[in-house]
């Protein structure tokens, strides 16, 4: 949600705060390391995929527009 991802069509985008969402990125991270070998497979997947997919969020919303790892950025030969 921290984000601007839209959970209910019916309502507008909640506004992004990156700050919020590296902190909770940041949470799950510690998580992730005190759970390391507690986990079943299918918990320890899910908490992968989870935090692969909110840190290339992150990057994808920090980064500026054009910048590197965006289709703009490229350069055609």
């Amino acid at each position: 949600m921290v984000m601007g991802e839209q959970l209910d069509p019916q309502q507008g985008s909640p506004p992004v705060n990156l700050s919020q969402a590296k902190e909770i990125i940041d949470i799950l991270s510690m998580l992730e390391g005190k759970t390391r070998g507690n986990l079943n497979p299918e918990e320890q997947a899910m908490l992968d995929d989870m935090l692969y997919a909110l840190r290339m969020k992150y990057v994808d919303l920090a980064s500026p527009p054009g910048g590197p790892g965006t289709r703009q950025g490229t350069k055609s030969s």
